[in-house]
């Protein structure tokens, strides 16, 4: 089957017959064209040459028609039957043409008698049937880790058989944010893939990078080749050597003797080992001549002179210095050094000071005079005019006065001792020769103090927690202040700060050592007086004028099991806890018998009491409620139980260290008429008297407890005023702060039984919303399951309150 196509091009020769010896000779030349795809199968058809020639099918036997070919294994043959031109084995474009754009192939086909000579060019087209193929299939690449953004790597190329389209059209790089890839199209060698490094190489982060380069043919599909570039990062010498000068500028005389040094250069390599060691030669511009005449020492850097100078002859010399490390890929440097060959000016500037002040106020003005300087040079003319100068960074400044060469040294800008108190200050003399000669003197000045600064406490406010009781005399707590400034100026003293004021009427019992700090308690304190006072510090220093500063201090009393429980009832005419009740011997059991009533001044777990009984004569008697100290029959009585029993109520508080008082109780029993009988007759005389007693205990609660209820208001009125979140601590962590239920009493008016309650309210304990307003609910440390409600009743600044039992576990 013909895959080739007749194009247009047919060509006719000229037909000579000649007439030798009988001989008829015919010769007659055409030229066809097809194209056919290369690796077609053996004995694919070109195409038709009878038909395409024009010649006669019927005598290409005789005619000898054939394809004339100079190699023995010829690609094509002609087929006498039918004329048509086929392949004669698969045909390799790329084995036949290499990577030819065009590949044609000429065959010569012959026919005899006469003799036709046909030229046929069959184009072999080219398939897609090579991959792109590296040379190497991993590319092993080292840059070094100093290697800058954009440095360029340029990569072997990959190679395709194919030609044309299908050659290689494209290369692809794996992502990586180190590199990407750039392609350079080049007419005879193809397109050329360059590594560009995008961001520099961290060997410390990444010692080797992995990409994967595709080379891609403009086949449908396009085929692919792949080559693995491994980057290593080399730790390499990465810091080129730094000269300490940008510019090394020296003057020389003409008559320096051999051997003297011109100028040291200085150069340093940040880099360790060798790649930090400096050698220092001349560099390849320098000419023969500076050989002659300069020397330089390659570990040193220092010029000196090696051959004469004659400034007649050359009155500048410019030398490239080279600085290189010792690296295995050594980094150079260069930098100029100019010599300037002049005359002799051989007297360098002397200079003196006439006047100085070696000490100088903080609080100068600028432009006080501190020093005066005379400067000499024996030279004369521009030899002998003389310039001074002072380093910039001081904030002292030269003036230059009416005479020659005198100069003032003032200040330029304020002092500040606590800055600065010394300054060394390097005075430059230099003369207008060339080279000119200059010489230095150092003066040092010295700051002294000014009161100009405030002590300063190191907190502020102060806060302090002093137990009670505390010792009278002992040292409760310090203070301590600074003085940036010295001498007598930093020197503080301490006094409190009395003023006649009724909050600070406290202070009186307060002492403060003037030189430490410490502060004396002159008493010992009662927290059930006294719970927080406040006070002022202040802190003085001896400077002329003195200045001075005050610090708040805040002085919280804490709480000390210190007070005892105190019976209430029962109570005697001689003030002894004792009394005697007497109850009908049919009562049941659950009777109450009497109430034991008791209180302390203490607040918290050490004000709050438990009853126990210490001593009973049977304890099948009687019952005693360790919390209301109500004491109840356990039984009813019998006949054979005793008729008087004696009762120890032992009351203590829960303080880590417990308190305790006891009351005695006597029980009688009587017969139900001679109870009556006896509450008849004791009612109306003791009626009286249990009232003129509670009445006069009511009074001292009363009075007690407004007494600690308007202290309580004052403090906080003046906590609310200050700073009050810094006075907050560990030991008062909320507002309703001081202890339990500790100032309570029960009485009888009536049938009503009343309990009058401080205003105190124990840590823990929480004033229920809603329809309890006026519960107060007091935690049981050993109870978890019960709680203890007071529903009480308050009136407005009302100092105590009317409460009445809310459960079965109180009254």
């Amino acid at each position: 089957m013909e895959r080739g196509k007749f194009e247009a091009r047919l060509g006719k020769g000229c037909i000579t017959r000649f007439s030798v010896a009988m001989l008829l000779l015919s010769v007659t030349s055409a030229q066809l064209r097809y194209s056919i795809s290369e690796e077609v199968n053996d004995g694919t058809a070109v195409g038709n040459l009878v038909k395409d020639l024009g010649l006669d099918k019927s005598t290409l036997k005789s005619r000898k028609y054939r394809v004339v070919s100079g190699g023995s294994d010829p690609l094509f043959y002609v087929n006498e039957s039918d004329g048509v031109l086929y392949v004669t084995r698969r045909i390799d474009r790329e084995e036949v043409c290499a990577q030819s754009s065009v590949c044609l192939i000429n065959v010569k086909t012959v026919l005899e008698t006469p003799l036709e000579v046909h030229n046929i060019a069959v184009e072999v087209l080219d398939i897609n049937d090579h991959s792109p193929n590296f040379s190497e299939a991993e590319k092993i690449l080292e840059i070094s880790e100093s290697a800058l953004p954009g440095a360029r790597f340029q990569l072997k190329p990959a190679r395709d058989l194919d030609s044309g389209q299908f050659s290689i059209q494209q290369y692809k790089l794996s992502q990586d944010d180190h590199f990407r890839l750039e392609v350079r199209d080049k007419e005879d060698d193809g397109k050329i893939p360059i590594l560009v490094l995008k961001k520099s190489l961290d060997r410390e982060a990444a010692k080797s990078h992995s990409l994967l380069l595709t080379a891609l043919d403009g086949g449908k599909p396009p085929k692919s080749g792949d080559m693995k570039i491994i980057v290593n990062v080399l730790d390499i010498n990465d810091n080129a050597p730094i000269f300490s000068m940008n510019v090394y500028s020296v003057t020389l005389t003409e008559n320096a003797p051999l051997g003297s040094t011109v100028v040291q250069v200085n150069a340093t390599d940040l880099d360790d080992g060798q790649n930090g060691e400096v050698v220092f030669s001349f560099g390849n511009s320098v000419g023969s001549n500076i050989f002659n005449i300069f020397d330089i020492n390659e570990s040193t850097g220092q010029i000196t002179v090696k051959g004469l100078l004659d400034y007649e002859q050359k009155e500048k010399y410019e030398i490239e210095i080279q600085a290189s490390d010792k690296g295995l890929a050594p980094l150079t440097v260069e930098k100029n050094v100019i010599i300037k060959i002049i005359d002799v000016n051989d007297n360098a500037p002397q200079i003196e000071i006439t006047s100085f002040s070696s000490s100088i106020p903080e609080d100068s003005r600028p432009g006080t005079t501190v020093a005066l300087i005379s400067v000499n040079d024996l030279d004369s003319g521009l030899n002998g005019k003389v310039i001074c100068s002072i380093g910039e960074d001081a904030p002292f400044s030269l003036l230059s006065s009416m005479q020659d060469n005198m100069f003032s040294l003032v200040t330029k800008s304020p002092l500040d001792r606590e800055n600065t108190s010394h300054y060394e200050l390097t005075i430059t003399a230099k003369d207008s020769g060339q080279p000119s000669l200059s010489s230095v003197k150092t003066i040092n000045v010295e700051v002294s103090d000014v009161n100009d600064n405030r002590p300063e406490f190191l907190r502020s406010p102060y806060t302090f927690y002093i137990p009670e009781g505390n010792e009278g005399g002992a040292k409760v707590f310090s203070v301590k202040a600074f003085d940036r400034d010295e001498s007598n100026n930093a020197i503080i003293s301490y006094h409190i700060l009395r003023e006649v004021h009724e909050d600070n009427k406290f202070t009186s019992f307060l002492n403060i050592n003037s030189e430490t700090g410490n502060i004396v308690s002159l008493r010992s304190f009662d927290f059930e007086t006294l719970k927080t006072f406040q006070f002022q510090v202040v802190a003085k220093d001896s400077g002329i004028p003195s200045l001075s500063s005050n610090v708040t201090v805040n002085v919280f009393i804490l709480d000390q099991n210190d007070n005892a429980p105190v019976i209430l009832y029962p109570l005697s005419s001689n003030g002894s806890a004792e009394g005697a009740e007497e109850i009908p011997r049919n009562v049941n059991a659950g009777h109450l018998v009497t109430k034991v009533r008791a209180y302390d001044a203490d607040i918290g777990y050490n004000g709050w009491l438990l009853f126990s009984l210490q001593e009973v004569s049977d304890h099948s008697l009687f019952g005693l409620d360790r919390y209301t100290g109500q004491i109840r029959t356990l039984r009813s009585f019998t006949e054979t139980d005793e008729a008087e029993h004696k009762l120890v109520i032992l009351v203590k508080d829960n303080g880590n260290v417990s308190l305790s008082a006891t009351a005695t109780v006597i029980v009688k029993l009587v017969e139900p008429k001679e109870a009556f009988a006896a509450s008849d007759v004791r009612s109306a005389a003791a009626q009286d008297d249990e009232d003129n007693h509670v009445t006069f205990y009511l009074m001292i609660t009363l009075g007690a407890v407004s007494v600690l209820f308007v202290i309580s208001i004052i403090v906080l009125i003046a906590m609310q005023c200050s700073k009050s979140t810094d006075y907050t601590s560990k030991f008062l962590q909320e507002t309703n702060y001081d202890g339990t239920l500790c100032h309570s009493i029960q009485y009888r008016s009536g049938d009503k039984r009343y309990m009058l309650v401080g205003p105190r309210m124990s840590i823990g304990s929480t004033i229920v919303p809603g329809s309890h307003a006026n519960t107060l609910v007091l935690p049981d440390r050993r109870r978890t399951s019960e709680e203890v409600r007071l529903h009480c009743s308050c009136g407005y600044r009302a100092q105590l309150c009317q409460c009445r039992a809310a459960v079965a576990t109180m009254l």
